[in-house]
């Protein structure tokens, strides 16, 4: 599938070389490279994944970098459910409205 003027993408860029990372970094994240992700609209006529492309922001930006994705989605996961927090987010309701009714002392 090929992206065309306009479209929705998500380009990366590398921002830092892993040998221009900071030394107080882990061993393991110094060897890697400092990548960037960004999402706007293809200003190239038409483009591959992989290709080095240019798009505009929302923000009105104009960055260049490598396609990664055409019409890229929002994935977001919290996590696994931690059953302490529920329980502690319950008791802390509780509190509170035991507070409220009460007036703050």
């Amino acid at each position: 599938m090929q992206a065309k003027k306009g479209d929705w993408v998500e380009i990366e860029n590398i921002v830092l070389q892993p040998e221009e990372r900071a030394e107080n970094l882990p061993e393991d994240t110094k060897k890697t490279p400092l990548k960037i992700w960004v999402r706007g609209f293809l200003e190239t006529d038409r483009s591959n994944i992989g290709d080095e492309v240019e798009i505009t922001t929302l923000t009105e930006r104009k960055i260049i970098g490598k396609l990664i994705d055409m019409n890229p989605r929002h994935i977001h996961n919290y996590g696994d459910t931690i059953e302490e927090l529920i329980q502690l987010g319950e008791e802390l309701k509780k509190e509170l409205s035991k507070a409220i009714e009460g007036g703050v002392k």
